[in-house]
């Protein structure tokens, strides 16, 4: 299952009397991608606070960020779902 600890693996066992293990690729590119976006936010933040503006081309970009990970987020939920 992934554990190392045989105490945590019994003690999971002893209370929950099952132990899941998910295997979401998904997920770690869904950080990846969060990790890239508040990168590039940062930049953009960084860029207006020592020009004073504020360019279109950034907009798009944090827009097209959102969208992805809002994309990527409601299928990861949807797939979660439909786990029994």
């Amino acid at each position: 299952m992934g554990t190392t600890n045989m105490s945590a693996y019994l003690r999971k066992m002893a209370l929950d009397g099952l132990v899941i293990r998910l295997d979401l690729p998904e997920l770690r590119e869904l950080v990846s991608l969060m990790r890239r976006a508040s990168n590039n936010l940062n930049q953009i933040a960084k860029r207006v606070n020592e020009s004073g503006r504020v360019y279109e081309t950034d907009i798009s970009e944090v827009q097209a960020y959102q969208e992805k990970l809002w994309n990527g987020l409601r299928n990861l939920i949807e797939r979660l779902s439909r786990i029994n």
